[in-house]
């Protein structure tokens, strides 16, 4: 007996579009990461069994910034730009762009300039924070904010104190900074102003000075 040429079960399958990526896709990842050895890495980047989850609520969290714990509650999903201004009140912290491309957020974590806006401020638990309000004060100037006034290195100054810190995160490690490191460590921060070269002479000057 003949089959029936319209029996389903002879038709080959149709599978969606989107089943098909998406079978193809996880065999593609599975084949690169076997082949890179990144399921490795992958698995040593989950979290640990039994860690501690913060959320989805608003959590209470104590930050080491300019030397003093600070004890805040905050969303999980705030940035530390957004805990700096807005709950601990050090406005010196500037948000521009919102996105790590400007600078104007830069803050010190554990003497490395990163960019606060970037950062959620849950992963900086346990980290040594500090803002340009712990740099100097009024009555005792860091050597690099004397060094930014005499050179007339700023204008608006919207961008001064992100600036100040990668300078500073810079001569902390290295004391006698090249012209190129110079560029390098500020790179980072946006100047609308155009101060650059006001601001690599005044690197120059502390740098003499130490």
């Amino acid at each position: 007996m003949s089959k029936n040429h319209n029996d389903s079960s002879d038709k080959p399958s149709n599978p969606s579009r989107r089943s098909f990526m998406k079978g193809f896709g996880v065999t593609s990842l599975g084949a690169v990461a076997a082949g890179q050895g990144l399921i490795g890495s992958l698995e040593a980047c989950a979290p640990a069994t039994g860690s501690k989850t913060l959320g989805p609520g608003i959590v209470p969290v104590t930050l080491r910034v300019n030397g003093k714990n600070v004890r805040v509650n905050i969303e999980p999903s705030a940035t530390l730009a957004e805990v700096l201004h807005e709950q601990i009140g050090l406005t010196g912290t500037k948000t521009g762009c919102d996105r790590g491309a400007c600078g104007a957020c830069t803050v010190l974590l554990d003497g490395k300039a990163v960019c606060s806006c970037m950062t959620l401020a849950v992963d900086t638990v346990d980290q040594k924070i500090e803002t340009i309000e712990g740099v100097g004060d009024d009555k005792r100037l860091h050597p690099i904010q004397q060094a930014f006034i005499e050179s007339d290195a700023m204008q608006c100054g919207f961008c001064t104190p992100g600036m100040v810190l990668s300078c500073k995160a810079l001569l902390d490690a290295n004391p006698n900074p090249s012209d190129s490191d110079i560029r390098k460590a500020v790179s980072g921060n946006l100047c609308r102003c155009g101060t650059y070269p006001k601001i690599f002479q005044a690197m120059k000057q502390v740098a003499q000075l130490k």
